[in-house]
């Protein structure tokens, strides 16, 4: 991305304190201040940017502990996921590289997917992992797995045979290709919490043997379920485990075996289940917000993260954690009816995940990837305080390597480039990101560099409208946040149109963005 001057982009609250006092730490925390703190990257699931109360004045949903994040460190307002739908934008995050680059070319895995990311790659957490780290990923994969199955065929799909989706996988098997295999000692969480099978995994194995086939009452696809399985309790499942798991860190927990990795630091991915259908808060969330079920929903994710900060704190870590929460696309705004509900329905509440921005999930358009992004690093990022470089979820790799020191090889992270600096406020060594391409559920391309953004064709790309008739799109982001006024046909601009179209080409062409070194 062109960079502007770095002042005029990261605009400090004034009078903000510049360090953090980081004492009363316990011997685990003491082990990272050599500089390579712990890292926490909570990743929401269809939250919108306008969901979160801290940076849209008209939510109808509380969400105090991300207002805490968000006044205890920076918030990033023009951080985007690099596909507008889920499977491709974990990929992107984990690896470093657009999702579009490989055999994903639109949509997302499906049911009983192979992974997606190849058992040869580079990831954040095998990186993270080779500089002593501790890394754990617990919540919802969706980068597919090699199931084990009775007959040494592949799991029976969700085709015409959908009714005995899943019959043949053995379920008492290792799994394979997963997250312990993907560069994480520990694993708990969901595959998708709407695909079968409806039970929890832990490192290679499913806990239980889902055996009872979902009820067709129950929302989600066909497949095998454990018995007795609630859609209601998976994400405080997830947010008791990741507590858990920060206990153990910090040597509370009363399993040793549990404890042995006690004073490395660590690396937590936790890609939450919501909120993402099946909409199904918890009692306690039920009616905390005035947005329906999709709003208590994500009254439910905020309490979660509330939980980890908690977490964090009571075992010393907080003073020395980088602690990130995005989500992994827009949000579809459905209101939980039937715990889904029609695209757009939870604005009859008054509220709008998209908040100024044109489209929701799935979309080309801002509403489809342009995400919440909150970083706090006490000592290191000054609270409250806001930052307007263009970012994105492939950046990750490329900001761990920066804090590591360590030099990306040229095969991997090949679309990451660091935010690292804008996280210090200080100038980057590093090369600046030039440009940022953005993708549709539908495989819908744009690019965008500056001010400006190019729509290669026309419409939304996903599921909420058509466009204006022209063969293209170019919108001014600064004059124009909310893409109302399309400039594709303007003779003063073709000039523009005709090189970011060159841009966009030559990125996808040459299968990198980042320089090699």
């Amino acid at each position: 991305m062109q960079r502007r001057a770095f002042l005029k982009n990261c605009v400090w609250a004034a009078g903000s304190a510049a360090v953090f006092s980081v004492g009363g730490l316990t011997r685990a925390a003491q082990a990272t201040r050599s500089g390579r703190p712990n890292i926490v990257f909570i990743l929401a699931d269809d939250m919108g940017y306008g969901d979160l109360a801290c940076q849209n004045p008209d939510s109808k949903i509380p969400t105090p502990n991300l207002d805490r994040l968000a006044r205890e460190g920076v918030r990033f307002t023009d951080a985007h996921s690099p596909s507008a739908v889920c499977s491709p934008t974990r990929y992107g995050a984990l690896t470093g590289r657009y999702a579009w680059r490989t055999r994903l070319k639109r949509g997302v895995l499906w049911c009983w997917d192979k992974p997606l990311i190849a058992s040869e790659r580079l990831t954040v957490g095998k990186m993270l992992q080779a500089h002593g780290y501790d890394t754990a990923c617990i919540g919802k994969w969706h980068l597919g797995l090699n199931w084990p199955t009775t007959d040494g065929r592949d799991p029976v799909g969700m085709g015409k045979n959908a009714a005995n989706a899943g019959a043949n996988v053995d379920f008492a098997g290792s799994i394979e290709g997963g997250p312990t295999a993907r560069g994480f000692n520990y694993y708990f969480g969901t595959d998708v919490p709407n695909f079968p099978p409806y039970c929890y995994i832990e490192n290679e194995r499913t806990i239980g043997i889902p055996t009872v086939p979902k009820p067709s009452s129950m929302f989600g696809c066909p497949g095998p379920m454990l018995e007795g399985w609630k859609l209601e309790e998976i994400l405080p499942g997830l947010g008791a485990k990741a507590t858990q798991w920060i206990d153990a860190k910090g040597g509370r927990h009363r399993n040793k075996a549990f404890r042995q990795t006690q004073g490395h630091p660590f690396f937590l991915y936790m890609p939450l289940t919501a909120p993402h259908t099946p909409i199904a808060p918890d009692a306690d969330a039920r009616g905390k917000s005035q947005a329906g079920a999709y709003g208590d929903f994500v009254y439910e994710v905020d309490r979660v993260v509330g939980q980890v900060l908690d977490a964090l704190e009571r075992n010393g870590f907080a003073d020395d954690t980088l602690v990130i929460f995005t989500s992994d696309n827009g949000s579809p705004g459905r209101d939980g009816t039937k715990m889904s509900g029609p695209t757009n329905s939870v604005r009859r509440y008054g509220h709008n995940p998209s908040h100024i921005y044109r489209g929701i999930k799935a979309d080309i358009w801002e509403g489809g990837h342009r995400v919440p992004f909150l970083a706090r690093w006490p000592g290191r990022v000054r609270p409250d305080s806001t930052c307007s470089e263009t970012i994105c979820h492939v950046d990750l790799m490329a900001t761990c390597a920066d804090i590591l020191k360590y030099d990306l090889p040229a095969d991997a992270g090949e679309d990451s480039f660091t935010f690292l600096p804008f996280l210090l406020g200080k100038p980057g060594k590093g090369p600046s990101r030039e440009s940022v391409i953005h993708h549709s559920a539908a495989g819908l391309f744009a690019i965008r560099q500056g001010d400006w953004k190019f729509v290669d064709g026309v419409g939304s790309g996903g599921w909420s409208g058509k466009g204006d008739g022209a063969p293209g799109q170019l919108y001014n982001m600064a004059s124009d946040p909310s893409e109302e006024q399309n400039l594709y046909s303007d003779p003063e601009h073709q000039e523009i149109v005709r090189r970011l179209k060159g841009l966009l080409e030559q990125c996808k062409q040459r299968g990198r963005t980042r320089p090699v070194s």
